[in-house]
Parts: C-alpha cells; sequence; structure tokens
C-alpha cells in the first residue's frame, strides 16, 4: 500500500475522531461519570463496533446493510433512545453517599463497553465511513483484505489515542473535583452528556 494512501487515510481518521460526536460524547459522559476505567471501556466498545464494521467492509455485507436505510435507522433511532434513556435516569438519579457510588461505579463499569458499542454500532456516521469512504482509500486491483487490515489497525491506533485523550482529560477534571458534594454533580453531567450523544445520534442522518 502506497506511503501517501496511508497518510492520507490517517489524516481522514484523525479529522473524524477529533470532532465531537456520539462517540466522544459517550465516552466523555462515562468517563466524568464512572471514572476512568469506565471511558477506557467505552472507548474499547466503540472500537468492537468499528472492528465490526471493517469486517462488514471485507465481506461486502456493510454495503448491503447500507441500501437498507429503513433498518438501519431503526437501529438508529432504538440506540438513540437507550442512550438518553440511561443519561435521563443518570441524571434523576438520588444522590448516593460517596462510598456506595464507587461501589456502584465499579459494578457498572462492565456498562459502559456496551453503551460504546451500542452507540458506535448505531451511528449512520460509521456506517457512511465504512461504506463509502473507505473504499476509496483501496485499491480494488490489490490485495483487499490486507489492505483492511492495514486501515484497520490503524483507524484502532488512532481512535484509541484520541478517546484516551478525552478519558485522561475527563480525569484530570475529577481529580479537581474529588470532594463529595460535586459526586452527583459529575453524575449529573455525565448524564447530560449522555443525552447528548443520544440526541446527537437520532438527528444524524446518512449521507
Amino acid at each position: 500500500m502506497p506511503l501517501h494512501t496511508v497518510v492520507a487515510f490517517a489524516l481522514t481518521e484523525v479529522a473524524l475522531c477529533v470532532t465531537p460526536g456520539p462517540a466522544v460524547l459517550c465516552v466523555i459522559s462515562q468517563a466524568l461519570s464512572r471514572g476512568t476505567w469506565a471511558g477506557l471501556l467505552a472507548s474499547l466498545g466503540i472500537l468492537a463496533a468499528n472492528t465490526m464494521y471493517f469486517a462488514l467492509s471485507a465481506t461486502g455485507i456493510g454495503a448491503l446493510l447500507a441500501s437498507s436505510w429503513t433498518i438501519f435507522s431503526a437501529i438508529k433511532w432504538l440506540g438513540a433512545a437507550y442512550l438518553i434513556w440511561v443519561g435521563a435516569r443518570m441524571i434523576l438519579a438520588r444522590p448516593q453517599p460517596p462510598a456506595q457510588g464507587d461501589e456502584s461505579a465499579a459494578r457498572s463499569g462492565r456498562g459502559a463497553f456496551s453503551i460504546g458499542a451500542l452507540t458506535q454500532g448505531a451511528n449512520p456516521k460509521a456506517l457512511v465511513f465504512f461504506t463509502a469512504i473507505l473504499p476509496q482509500f483501496i485499491d480494488p486491483a490489490g490485495p483487499v483484505l490486507r489492505q483492511i487490515l492495514i486501515l484497520g489497525g490503524i483507524s484502532v491506533v488512532i481512535e484509541f489515542a484520541v478517546l484516551s485523550g478525552y478519558v485522561a482529560t475527563c480525569h484530570a477534571a475529577r481529580g479537581l473535583v474529588r470532594q463529595p458534594r460535586f459526586s452527583v454533580g459529575l453524575q449529573r453531567l455525565g448524564g447530560a452528556f449522555l443525552v447528548g450523544a443520544g440526541a446527537r445520534l437520532a438527528i444524524l442522518r446518512q449521507l
């Protein structure tokens, strides 16, 4: 694969990752409300969904899914409704003692992975990227599977680095407000970001 193609793809990936969207809002929500580990798990869930899309692209199923926008639109709306529901619960939840809140965060950390995977899996922009943008960087005359694996590896590394940066920023913010009286505020702020992720997902359209 030519170096200029790899560089062009990497720059495109960076631009898409840095731009705040449902995935970024989801990671910020989990990192602020549940801690660094939950933020990283949400990031891994997003990367898992991307890996699934790369696999679909390799088999051609992604293009078939994109052509059936009615089905994918239903998935999008269900995902958006779920995120808004979870975020609203976080906002309206009764205040908890710090210890109990920490235990709750530890127990719900695994749920952060599912939320991240669902957010990215139902994201129309992700589907468009893997069915319309990705093929532009692939030479059909060359080994397609090998090219997809290379681009997939680059995508995972870049997106994890960008999302980890958001998680690190949230970790620093949590460190500045460790007092118990701020714990409820952080939970509600995280819920607001999750509601925002759901709303952003709902208004996204297929390009």
